[in-house]
């Protein structure tokens, strides 16, 4: 029997509770929404955990049996813990998947793993949004046609300040005339690291096939391998010397 991915999908929950448009978006909470469409893939059993809950639901033991971690903040950046963060940041170096969702470019984690402001351009007057694939043999777009459409969403454009991704898989482009890089794959240790663009919290863009596609790829491409354990400081030579 073929062991399952083991998701946490985070989400703060805080729009959903004070704007009633979002809640009537998502009346289960984006994190609800997302377990949802997991939950449906054979190879994946799901749960999901929330800024209010103790230490924000990531403890030890659901961290350290994660084998991927999805993450949604916006307004609450500030409020997660820096020693939550921490076990995060070194969960990832030790191997979990780590799929950071829209605004979440600005979370703690993010910024930790990137080294740099994560800042950007927006806009938000709900307009159109064509995500281009630009990297048509990454797993990531298997299933994918040559670009996503997204008809309403928030705008964000470059320049994004972020290291050069290890592979660029997305890029947007907007009807205001912005572009930006909106699917980026990273390394950091043994873990993998996707900042996927979508997902206002306004507009009901987790229902949308494609983007539920592209962020169930994501989680299979960013699951644990059992590699081999770097071995790191003072070592005997394995030839005689």
């Amino acid at each position: 029997m073929v062991r399952r991915i083991m998701v946490t999908v985070w989400n703060e929950n805080y729009h959903e509770k004070v704007n009633e448009k979002v809640s009537s978006i998502y009346p289960e909470g984006i994190h609800g929404t997302i377990a949802k469409f997991l939950s449906s893939q054979a190879d994946m059993e799901v749960r999901t955990a929330t800024l209010d809950e103790p230490e924000h639901g990531l403890t030890d033991e659901v961290l350290n049996s994660t084998d991927v971690l999805t993450w949604w903040g916006h307004k609450k950046h500030k409020d997660v813990n820096d020693e939550v963060v921490e076990k995060i940041y070194k969960r990832v170096l030790d191997g979990m998947g780590l799929i950071v969702l829209h605004s979440g470019h600005f979370s703690k984690i993010f910024k930790k793993l990137m080294g740099t402001s994560c800042d950007l351009k927006w806009r938000e007057v709900g307009e159109r949004e064509r995500l281009w694939v630009v990297n048509p043999g990454h797993p990531i777009v298997e299933g994918i046609g040559e670009y996503i459409e997204i008809p309403h969403t928030e705008m964000y454009g470059e320049r994004f300040d972020i290291p050069q991704p290890d592979e660029l898989v997305f890029i947007s482009w907007f009807e205001g005339g912005e572009v930006f890089r909106s699917g980026c794959c990273y390394n950091r240790g043994r873990g993998k690291v996707f900042y996927f663009r979508p997902g206002h919290e306004t507009f009901p863009i987790y229902h949308q096939i494609e983007v539920q596609k592209v962020i169930t790829n994501a989680v299979r491409w960013a699951a644990p391998v059992k590699g081999p354990i770097p071995i790191f400081g003072k070592v005997q030579p394995l030839e005689n010397i």
